[in-house]
């Protein structure tokens, strides 16, 4: 006996679908009329007439995906006429109702709800009349359906917009979490290598050596940016490309922002605290990233020559403190619009935590970053920030 894969069998879905019911409806419909006549093929007008209405609502359905509104309205009006015409109580009426809930679905619930109030009430003056063919059971079971099929509807299409909704918001957040990399592996790469330019410039014939140590450090300088910007565009690799190597930026390689910085004419000290427990990958990312935006504005806007960094690890949260000993910030980075300090508080309120970025009360300027974690390492989420806009 042949053996029939089940897996391999579908239901017929989109147009296909439209079609097959409407031939199955179509071929119902005929059988009953069929009955209807008997051995008298001697057709009369409303038998003629019940066929073609009932060929012309079922052809009408494929029609729905792109007419929906006026497809939807032939089949209730056709569908109409075709029972007052016929004394078969035929299958018909499932085509009304295929047509209704494809409606609802699509969230036009207004244009749902008139044909449903149509129906209803064509129905009902059919019982008034008295044709005996309905009574008052028949028209309130029918109102009963109707609405269930456009409330399943209206429930499908809610869901379908939430999942959309919620693959959009999941799209965004990616968006600004890859423009969040890109400016900070960019962004202090290049404030390094414009600071070192300049220096270049401006010592190239009053002293060609130190020149050449700028254009040693540019040169550098690009060497690491070019590995943070691949081992960050990683994120956007194909399935069947390898994964990038380079390890993940974290408190362990905060060693090398220290040579950039220095190299950049920025003296740094790190100042460590607390434990020394690996830190969740996300809070490690985010100090950071912290770090390395504060050293970049040190050096891009301040003109600070030293900086300390404060590094405090308890048990369930990381705190960061950046102080530098420049002269403030110059009126062009204060309306520049910058997004140095946005993405940093971005990075803190992820993780539930605060950052404060503004003026020292002995000059310079501070930010202080607080990252919780719990025990498990698991973000914690819902967190305000309060930050200077005056940096970028």
């Amino acid at each position: 006996m042949p053996h029939i894969d089940v897996s391999r069998l579908h239901l017929p879905a989109g147009p296909r679908a439209d079609l097959a019911l409407a031939g199955v409806v179509l071929v119902l419909a005929g059988v009953a009329e069929g009955q209807r006549l008997g051995s008298n093929w001697d057709a009369p007008a409303a038998v003629v007439g019940s066929w073609f209405l009932a060929v012309a609502v079922c052809a009408t359905l494929p029609l729905r995906r792109r007419h929906p509104v006026t497809a939807g309205w032939f089949t209730v009006i056709g569908t109409g006429a075709y029972y007052l015409l016929s004394t078969v109580d035929g299958p018909l009426i499932v085509i009304p109702i295929a047509a209704l809930y494809a409606l609802a679905a699509q969230g036009r619930i207004q244009a749902s709800v008139a044909m449903v109030a149509v129906m209803v009430i064509g129905v009902g003056a059919g019982a008034l009349v008295g044709t005996g063919d309905v009574n008052g059971t028949a028209v309130f079971m029918l109102t009963g359906w109707l609405i269930a099929v456009v409330a399943l509807a209206a429930m499908r299409h809610g869901r379908v917009a939430y999942a959309e909704e919620e693959a959009r918001l999941r799209t965004t957040q990616e968006r600004l979490r890859i423009a969040r990399e890109l400016h900070d592996v960019i962004g202090h790469n290049m404030s390094m290598i414009h600071v070192q330019a300049s220096s270049a410039l401006h010592r190239l014939h009053k002293d060609p050596g130190q020149a050449q140590e700028a254009l040693s450090a540019i040169k550098q300088a690009s060497k690491e940016g070019l590995q943070e910007l691949r081992a960050t565009l990683g994120v956007l690799r194909q399935v069947d490309e390898d994964a990038p190597t380079a390890p993940s930026p974290g408190l362990s390689r905060i060693d090398e922002l220290v040579s950039s910085a220095a190299r950049a004419g920025l003296d740094v000290r790190i100042e460590n605290n607390g434990t020394d427990s690996p830190l969740p990958a996300a809070v490690d990312l985010a100090a950071y990233r912290i770090v390395q935006e504060s050293l970049t504005n040190a050096a891009k806007h301040s003109g600070a020559k030293r900086v300390v960094v404060q590094i405090r690890h308890e048990n369930r949260e990381l705190t960061l403190t950046v102080q530098d000993d420049g002269q403030g910030v110059p009126a062009h980075a204060v309306h520049g619009g910058g997004s140095g300090i946005a993405g940093m508080a971005e990075r803190a309120r992820a993780l539930g935590g605060t950052l404060r970025a503004k003026p020292g009360s002995t000059g310079g300027f501070v930010v202080r970053a607080r990252l919780p974690f719990s025990d498990h390492h698991e973000p914690m989420g819902g967190a305000s920030d309060d930050q200077d806009p005056a940096r970028g």
